[in-house]
């Protein structure tokens, strides 16, 4: 992980996913003769592909083993090759590619300090020195022309600042630094921040963007 950012545990927000189950691999295609896939990683924990351990295509469905991985080098390199129990040829890894992968939360490692997934930073509020500037819709990784993330960028917090028109979405995007950060109440839904003068203009902190509760 980049040494400017807080963040070290990504795990998409998707709604068909419960708060007791994490998404950690997304299929891409057979990358072997025996059934092995590439996959692309969505989760900087990597100690969860451990081999022999038993994953799942839904959250709470029927397991299957992950046999083996490893993580290739060269023009695959960021992602991961698996071999599932689901598929032991090209045709039985085809029919795979496109799912995701799941695994229970309770099986994921204690996160480190000043790390967050994704999904818990989701619907805060980000505040600008103590001022309301927007809710966190989204988080996105910068990538490279071949889809992988870049692991040297830093995150992107998408915050909604003000109403969408035709013409603008109305957000902003705010690299999510750990010299500009001061604090992070996922139980409060909240993302405290001190930002360069400018990146969210002022006239976008109105009255539409503070929660309810601390409206006058």
């Amino acid at each position: 992980m980049p040494a400017c950012s807080p963040f070290a545990a990504r795990c998409p927000y998707t709604e068909d996913v419960s708060t007791d189950w994490l998404p950690i691999a997304k299929l891409l295609r057979p990358q072997g003769r025996r059934g092995e896939l590439l996959a692309d990683p969505l989760t900087d924990l990597h100690e969860v592909f451990t081999d022999n351990r038993d994953v799942f295509f839904a959250p709470g469905g029927e397991p299957l083993t992950l046999e083996s991985h490893f993580f290739p080098t060269g023009r695959n390199a960021g992602r991961i090759v698996l071999k599932l129990s689901a598929a032991s040829s090209i045709s039985e890894a085809e029919a795979l590619q496109g799912k995701t992968l799941y695994l229970p939360e309770s099986e994921f490692p204690a996160l480190d300090e000043d790390t967050w997934f994704v999904r818990d930073l989701l619907g805060c509020t980000l505040f600008d020195r103590g001022q309301p500037a927007g809710e966190i819709i989204d988080l996105e990784f910068a990538t490279g022309p071949d889809g992988r993330r870049l692991d040297d960028a830093a995150p992107l917090l998408v915050v909604q600042t003000r109403s969408p028109t035709e013409e603008d979405d109305g957000t902003a995007m705010i690299p999510f630094i750990r010299t500009w950060l001061e604090s992070v109440d996922t139980a409060g839904k909240a993302v405290h921040m001190t930002l360069p003068d400018g990146l969210i203009e002022q006239d976008n902190r109105n009255e539409d963007n503070r929660p309810e509760d601390n409206r006058q």
